[in-house]
């Protein structure tokens, strides 16, 4: 009683603290099992036991409780109840309110974040195209010293290029998205090659003028690198497209801070906010395979999805679809 009333006087705070670590040296709850849901039922504290052991005398109860007693004390009824962290809705508070912010839109194509992905299958793919793109950048450089001795696909991927350069801004992305669509003629990996999925570099392909998307996409990269557009500012995307159900690779290029998607199946380049059908999944360039954070994994299906061929392929007849 003599650390009841000393408590008491220093305070409801303090007499709180001690409460609580005198828990720790309680008995068990046996002894008191019935006074304690008597007590419980009132609402009150409910006291511990203090017997022979010397032990000190402990008071257990819940936050609720404590609440409970201190409204009843202020004259606010036995049935007021608080809520921690709540802030009840007739009280004014000058605090303001926490906005959930959209998240900031990512500098990649579709205005996703994109970040380094693991090592695996298309870094593989993508270390062996640079290596062979360094020796096709060997033979560009040779033909355009010894014209004469230039292989003919060559040739005509550096007539292309200067095609390119005399063209400016956007006129430079047509060019080259038209040019190559031209070209190529749409044939499968499997058809051409024998295997489910190969990358081709840019002469390899102007040399059998056959490939798939992603042959189309490396093949307008090195064109619009050997012209001198930024690298940083060209991207392979690899996406999903909802509208045939299958996987596409186009080329992004960046101008005037806009992102521009190159398309094998149209001959002019469109803003990539234009490209609803996409769902984006990984891009590639000189800084290696990035994979975009949150892809629009929440898009259904394109309503009236059809099969899609390339632009070559509608706009001249003789460059149909194998699959």
């Amino acid at each position: 009683m003599k650390l009841r009333r000393l408590l008491a006087k220093l305070g409801s705070s303090t007499f709180m603290a001690a409460t609580i670590f005198a828990v720790g040296h309680a008995a068990a709850p046996g002894a008191y099992a019935a006074e304690t849901a008597a007590t419980e039922a009132k609402g009150d504290f409910i006291p511990g036991v203090d017997g022979t052991t010397n032990r000190l005398s402990a008071t257990f109860f819940t936050i609720n409780q404590v609440l409970a007693k201190l409204d009843r004390e202020r004259g606010k009824g036995a049935g007021a109840t608080r809520m921690a962290a709540l802030t009840p809705s007739n009280v004014a508070t000058d605090a303001l309110p926490v906005l959930n912010e959209a998240p900031p839109a990512g500098k990649a194509p579709f205005g996703v974040v994109a970040f380094r992905a693991p090592e695996g299958i298309l870094w593989r793919k993508w270390r062996r195209i640079e290596a062979d793109m360094a020796k096709e950048h060997a033979v560009l450089q040779h033909c355009r010293t010894n014209p004469k001795t230039c292989p003919p696909n060559a040739a005509q991927f550096l007539q292309l290029i200067t095609a390119v350069k005399a063209r400016s801004g956007r006129g430079q992305l047509d060019e080259v998205n038209s040019a190559v669509n031209m070209v190529i003629r749409y044939v499968s990996d499997f058809a051409q090659h024998g295997e489910a999925d190969r990358w081709s570099t840019a002469l390899a392909t102007f040399a059998t003028r056959k490939g798939d998307c992603e042959d189309y996409a490396i093949a307008k990269y090195v064109a619009l690198t050997e012209a001198g557009f930024p690298r940083d500012d060209l991207l392979l995307v690899l996406a999903r497209d909802r509208a045939v159900r299958q996987d596409h690779v186009m080329l992004a290029a960046r101008l005037d801070s806009q992102w521009l998607i190159l398309d094998s199946r149209r001959s002019e380049s469109m803003d990539d906010s234009e490209a609803t059908s996409f769902t984006p999944l990984f891009t590639i360039n000189g800084r290696g395979v990035r994979l975009f954070a949150a892809p629009y994994a929440t898009r259904g299906s394109v309503e009236g999805a059809v099969e899609a061929t390339p632009a070559a392929a509608r706009e001249f007849p003789q460059f149909r679809r194998v699959s």
